[in-house]
């Protein structure tokens, strides 16, 4: 379970104030992937920072009772100037996991040849991509989160692959993603919610979200 209880989160931004979200509340249970349709600008990122546990809220609570994967994308716990090799052995103890596991997973995912044995920071954006999404497959959480705003990867035969696990680790965990497009939402998740002038409409359908959204478009 993820849950928001009156969760409210704001930036200067040397103006206004700019709200994300103003005393939301949800609860997200495991078995039911959920999107959030937001426009671009409106605090996507931060929403799956937050949950994450990346950044806390100015006011509020967020409970969680469940594995929280990071963000598709975040590579703060990755060292640049380790290999793919070793970051992938060093994250694996962080979680308790397996090290030849994770290793010989991500080795396999990402495809990065020799470069899997070079420093992270040498690797170009796509690199970087590729073995953030790997690491975060290797991994076992309960829910995944997914940004659209993360880097993408151009590889097409990497994307076919991440897209057959995450398929599969749909029928056994929870996924919420984020984003500005409704099509994508439709890949993962049934139910979705709308935000909107930092509040977030909660729908039963992904549909009926789209109905609001398209509404405010």
């Amino acid at each position: 379970m993820l849950e928001f209880v009156n969760v409210s989160k704001s930036f200067w931004t040397g103006t206004q104030r700019k709200v994300i979200l103003d005393r939301a509340s949800f609860r997200l249970e495991l078995g039911n992937s959920i999107g959030i349709l937001a426009q671009n600008g409106t605090g996507k990122t931060t929403i799956i920072n937050m949950m994450a546990g990346l950044e806390k809220p100015d006011e509020g609570v967020i409970n969680k009772t469940c594995r929280v994967s990071f963000p598709l994308g975040f590579m703060g716990g990755v060292v640049n100037k380790l290999s793919a090799m070793e970051n992938s052995r060093y994250i694996a103890r962080l979680y308790g996991l397996d090290p030849d596991y994770v290793e010989s997973f991500c080795r396999w995912m990402c495809g990065l040849d020799e470069y899997f044995d070079m420093p992270v920071g040498t690797y170009s954006a796509g690199m970087r991509s590729r073995f953030s999404f790997s690491l975060m497959l290797a991994l076992d959480f309960d829910l995944y989160l997914i940004d659209e705003g993360m880097p993408s990867t151009t590889d097409t035969e990497f994307n076919k692959k991440a897209g057959d696990i995450l398929k599969e680790r749909l029928e056994t965990t929870t996924v919420l993603i984020v984003s500005h497009k409704p099509e994508v939402l439709e890949k993962f998740c049934r139910s979705a919610a709308v935000l909107r002038d930092g509040k977030l409409y909660m729908f039963n359908t992904l549909e009926e979200a789209k109905q609001l959204y398209d509404y405010e478009a």
